[in-house]
């Protein structure tokens, strides 16, 4: 229907997550209008940041060196790590300002449906990590789903089986701020029921 270049473009960009035809199309349309210096800087960033941009050697953040901002930043509280499953969920956790602690990406969650068993992940690497340093909590930050539940039980009981004695806690969940009872589903209320504190 297009152009041969056209239609790789429309290609490649259907295959980003949630792209689907219609706004590969609309994107890739854009892209041609843009002027050649705008399409350009586009496909240098995104060459750039294959090239660069690699894990870091201590949590598997994303690091342009050996070693991430962070875990380079001596003004992180080193004895708590922060255990998330991907680079992005650093950045939330960031934001909040309420963290001053390290971080350990894992590289996804635990999916025996999809194929992704605890040696596909860095956990082995994070118990490593804590029994070799003076660590005094993992704080598992892994998301409120299936599989993010079984991942953090899974390291739980890996740590306890080290011989560690690292305190391990887990975020809390439950209803957000200015949430209303009557929209929240089952799930989310029984979590904020259990995890209930004194006033």
């Amino acid at each position: 229907m297009y152009a041969a270049p056209v239609e790789r473009l429309i290609t490649e960009l259907s295959k980003l997550p949630g792209i689907g035809q219609r706004t590969a199309q609309r994107l890739a349309f854009h892209l041609l209008r843009a002027s050649e210096q705008d399409a350009f800087a586009l496909a240098y960033a995104i060459r750039e940041v294959k090239e660069r941009i690699g894990l870091c050697e201590v949590c598997f953040n994303l690091s342009e060196g050996p070693r991430c901002r962070i875990c380079t930043d001596e003004r992180r509280d080193a004895s708590v790590i922060c255990v998330v499953e991907e680079p992005a969920d650093v950045i939330p956790i960031e934001r909040t300002h309420e963290y001053r602690g390290v971080y350990h990406v894992l590289g996804g969650a635990l999916s025996p449906i999809d194929g992704i068993d605890p040696e596909d992940l860095k956990i082995a690497e994070l118990v490593a990590r804590v029994r070799d340093s003076d660590v005094s909590e993992v704080v598992i930050a892994t998301n409120p789903t299936t599989s993010g539940e079984a991942t953090a039980f899974y390291i739980a009981e890996a740590l306890r089986d080290s011989g560690s004695d690292v305190s391990v806690t887990r975020l809390a969940s439950g209803l957000p701020m200015g949430a209303d009872l009557e929209y929240a589903d089952e799930v989310t209320l029984g979590k904020a029921l259990t995890g209930r504190r004194a006033l």
